[in-house]
């Protein structure tokens, strides 16, 4: 996906979308600069470190020294939703957000999205395997990427069931799939599932998504 694929929300192209509709906003593709990139980079290594790290007392008062001074720098700057570059640079692992694992998308079409996704310390709940409740996470943003692909209006989900098949590892690349199985009018039953490089079934969801009337938020 690329900054492009936002030209064909059809908040866009329908006039008469925000009268016979509900949904978000539409949110334009950033372009923060490169620094940012490398801002969130950093930050996700903070966040591996910062359930793995065990240092002595000296060093974890000079880690709260650094995060407290960069919470200085950055507090002026706290700005409203869709206004700051995260979830808007279509060109970052997880398209900029912090919330969501580092995906990067393969493809995005009306039949299927695909994405390659690596999880890391930060997601670990035990054993170094991913935490249960990290991969509902995953599915929805990807069921929410399924329904704009295919070009239904804005949806939310309606329930997100998961069946766990196998541990899921960290640090490697892993593959997950969504598509719509079936759309009845405002509704669209759509399926995922995360498979590890050798094809091996992780996981997989199925889910309902409800296009929004009039109003609702």
């Amino acid at each position: 996906m690329n900054s492009a694929d936002f030209g064909l929300d059809p908040r866009r192209t329908d006039p008469k979308y925000h009268s016979e509709h509900g949904g978000f906003p539409v949110f334009e593709a950033a372009e923060p600069g490169p620094g940012f990139g490398r801002f969130l980079a950093a930050i996700r290594r903070v966040q591996d470190l910062a359930v793995s790290a065990n240092p002595d007392a000296a060093t974890w008062d000079k880690a709260a020294d650094l995060a407290e001074e960069l919470v200085t720098l950055l507090d002026p700057y706290e700005a409203g939703e869709g206004v700051g570059p995260a979830n808007r640079v279509p060109d970052l692992p997880g398209a900029g957000s912090l919330l969501a694992p580092p995906w990067f998308v393969e493809k995005f079409e009306a039949d299927e999205v695909l994405l390659t996704v690596t999880f890391s310390r930060f997601h670990v709940g035990g054993n170094y395997a991913v935490h249960g409740g990290v991969l509902p996470m995953l599915f929805d943003s990807l069921f929410g990427m399924v329904i704009h692909a295919a070009g239904r209006p804005i949806s939310r989900t309606a329930f997100l069931h998961v069946d766990y098949r196998a541990v899921t590892p960290i640090d490697t690349p892993l593959k997950a799939r969504g598509w719509i199985r079936e759309a009845q009018g405002r509704k669209a039953f759509v399926n995922a599932e995360l498979r590890d490089g050798d094809g091996k079934m992780l996981a997989e969801a199925n889910g309902l998504m409800i296009r929004l009337l009039p109003g609702q938020p």
